[in-house]
């Protein structure tokens, strides 16, 4: 089952087991990971599922599309042009079967 570990600015980190075909934004919205908002419902619309993903899992997340990549730019946290995705878009199974993130201080 895949994993994914969204680590907190204070230290801690929620550690989810999650089914194959779920995006990082659901799962955290379904288990109550709090700084995880997912206002828009996972349409890429409103950026309140930024994450940081760490270096290690970088090399094997998609590629970042068109929408994605315009609404990080309006972000309340600072984008980080390397780590910076939108949660709804990353969609564990297949290639992604772990992936860890750092969440931002604040969504909205």
């Amino acid at each position: 089952m895949p994993k994914v570990t969204f680590h907190h600015d204070g230290g801690s980190a929620d550690v989810l087991d999650v089914a194959a075909g779920t995006s990082l934004m659901r799962a955290a919205v379904h288990e109550g990971v709090h700084g995880i908002v997912g206002e828009c419902g996972g349409q890429a619309m409103c950026a309140t599922c930024h994450v940081y993903v760490r270096d290690p899992y970088l090399d094997v997340l998609p590629e970042m599309g068109e929408d994605e990549d315009e609404m990080l730019e309006d972000t309340v946290a600072p984008r980080d042009a390397r780590r910076s995705r939108l949660g709804c878009q990353l969609v564990l199974g297949e290639d992604l079967e772990e992936i860890q993130v750092d969440l931002p201080p604040s969504q909205v």
